[in-house]
């Protein structure tokens, strides 16, 4: 081990982690790395993206004992299975998660409410940026310091180890990521987003920190031209040989690891306020579906031991993993023209790549699931494993099942059917369902009229799911459906399903008091064309006068 990091297969790694705490691509080709390894790096060599050697099991007298634990204190269990503490060790991981969830505006950090019969809502917005993804990317954030701080101990000047963070935003990320790092020390982040393409709160929340480390690049195109930048500088060697590039999106494992702690707490929360519930019962989660991080992280959650029933995926229009779970192939299927039109720009839905359907809930439009490759790798290896040859061979096959499927997904636009038994493994764990525009506004407008309860869009579609997998499973399964954003975040699609209730008003009834005067803040963007070379050269003079501010200070 070097500063912390596990290298390819040391015999001090053996002896240090377990294998729930080494890591492997799903492509196959780059395995047996640390923690902080796979948490700097992001993405895997070969391309793949990072997944624990192993699940751990953990039995059924230990988890029900972490019933009556506090959000914080929970997270430490669970996370600290897949972190050895040779790398962190357990009174800093618990520093790390303490100040992580500092930031939350509620002790519970992910509280359970009840909406009506057995639906509950697990509220995921009570973080800096009111949106899901902060419960994973404060998480983040920490991390980056506490190893660039190891790693730069007793380093001066230009010798310490400088991370350059580069994203790519269609609205929420961007901001949770900006509050998960602004003012760390050795970090850039540079936050790229389509020039006038998200919506006017999410931009605001981003260009309105002016913290001397975070540079907001307003990109000329859409979103998709943004990833594409992305993609061209990590792969460029010209960048990677002066900078340490580090990626914060829905690939990274430690933000699949940070949710799946909010599985357990809301089980937990759920036998605390049900008489009718017991710490064992199964219960179904359903989750709006875009990127698959969310939901997967509720897979981890039920492989460790959680009684799941099942994990309901919800889509929008962009339907994708519906219809690999109705049919077996997963194709792209993009639309175009007045079949690709929809949504509301003011809540950003033209930011987003060319061919997907724009809709109410334009966080999930989204043409290919990123982290569904991690699925697909476990439904791979149980297939493999059935053939009765060694643990290695399964996780090669694996490997080159999966690299297989993405590289007709990438030239074919698609991939499948599956083999039977493959579709039949993630079928018993999962079910999807698809909701429309007109079904997303009219769950806004009827749970409203209900229980007085405002949805954002990409809730309400979890929501509409979850009604109809009650009718399915029946009232004894209770369902917890996972919400996405504060509804202010998303005040046009709220206006127009409400608009015609006479009790309705958005600024007393929605908007929070964080919001007002957001617009008369003083902002930092810069503009930038369309051309991965020029952001390139942004980055290279900004993360230049930032060190160079260090050196005079």
């Amino acid at each position: 081990m070097s500063n912390g990091v596990a290298t390819n297969g040391t015999e001090s790694q053996d002896q240090t982690h377990t294998p729930c705490q080494r890591y492997l691509s799903t492509r196959g080709e780059d395995s047996g790395h640390s923690f902080e390894y796979v948490v700097l790096k992001g993405l895997a060599s070969d391309g793949g993206l990072y997944i624990p050697e192993e699940v751990p099991v953990v039995p059924e007298s230990v988890w029900q004992s972490w019933k009556d634990l506090s959000y914080t204190d929970l997270a430490y269990n669970i996370i600290s299975l897949f972190v050895s503490p040779s790398e962190i060790p357990a009174e800093d991981l618990k520093d790390i998660i303490n100040r992580s969830y500092a930031t939350f505006r509620t002790p519970d950090v992910t509280p359970l409410v009840h909406l009506q019969d057995s639906i509950h809502l697990l509220e995921l917005f009570h973080g800096p940026t009111f949106a899901f993804k902060d419960v994973a990317l404060q998480f983040l954030g920490n991390l980056f310091e506490y190893f660039l701080v190891r790693k730069n101990e007793g380093k001066e000047g230009r010798d310490r180890y400088h991370l350059t963070v580069v994203g790519a935003t269609s609205g929420d990320t961007g901001s949770a990521a900006i509050y998960g790092l602004r003012g760390k020390k050795d970090v850039s982040v540079f936050m790229l987003h389509p020039k006038g393409r998200v919506s006017p709160i999410q931009e605001l929340q981003m260009t309105t920190v002016l913290d001397a480390n975070v540079h907001n690049l307003a990109i000329t195109g859409n979103f998709d031209h943004c990833q594409d930048i992305l993609k061209s500088l990590f792969a460029d060697p010209e960048i990677n040989s002066t900078h340490k590039l580090g990626a914060v999106n829905s690939i990274n494992w430690a933000r699949i690891l940070a949710q799946t702690v909010y599985y357990f707490y809301s089980y937990f929360s759920l036998a605390r306020q049900s008489e009718s519930f017991n710490i064992g019962d199964k219960v179904r989660f359903v989750v709006p579906s875009g990127n698959f991080g969310d939901i997967l992280a509720g897979y981890f959650a039920f492989r460790m031991g959680l009684p799941v029933d099942k994990l309901v995926i919800a889509t929008n229009e962009n339907d994708s993993l519906d219809r690999f779970w109705k049919t077996g192939c997963y194709t792209k299927k993009p639309v175009s023209g007045p079949a690709a039109e929809g949504g509301l720009p003011e809540d950003g839905v033209k930011a987003h790549e060319d061919g997907v359907k724009e809709t109410m809930s334009p966080a999930m439009d989204v043409l290919v699931s990123s982290n569904f490759e991690r699925l697909l790798w476990y439904l791979a290896y149980e297939f493999a494993s059935s053939a009765g040859m060694d643990d290695e061979w399964n996780k090669k096959q694996a490997g080159q099942e999966v690299s297989s499927w993405l590289m007709d997904l990438k030239v074919k636009d698609g991939f499948g059917p599956v083999y039977k038994d493959v579709l039949e493994s993630a079928r018993r764990n999962f079910e999807s369902e698809r909701v429309t525009d007109q079904e997303t506004l009219d769950t806004i407008k009827s749970l409203y009229q209900e229980v007085g309860y405002v949805l954002d869009p990409h809730t309400a579609v979890g929501v509409e799911a979850a009604r109809r997998s009650v009718k399915r499973a029946g009232t004894d399964i209770p369902h917890i459906s996972l919400s996405t954003a504060h509804p202010a975040k998303f005040s046009g699609a709220v206006n127009l399903a409400l608009q015609d209730q006479p009790d309705f008003d958005f600024e007393t009834k929605v908007l929070p008091q964080e919001f007002v005067g957001l617009d008369q803040k003083e902002k930092r963007v810069q503009d930038v064309a369309n051309d991965w070379t020029a952001v390139r050269e942004v980055i290279r003079e900004q993360v230049e006068e930032e060190l160079k501010a260090l050196d005079s200070a």
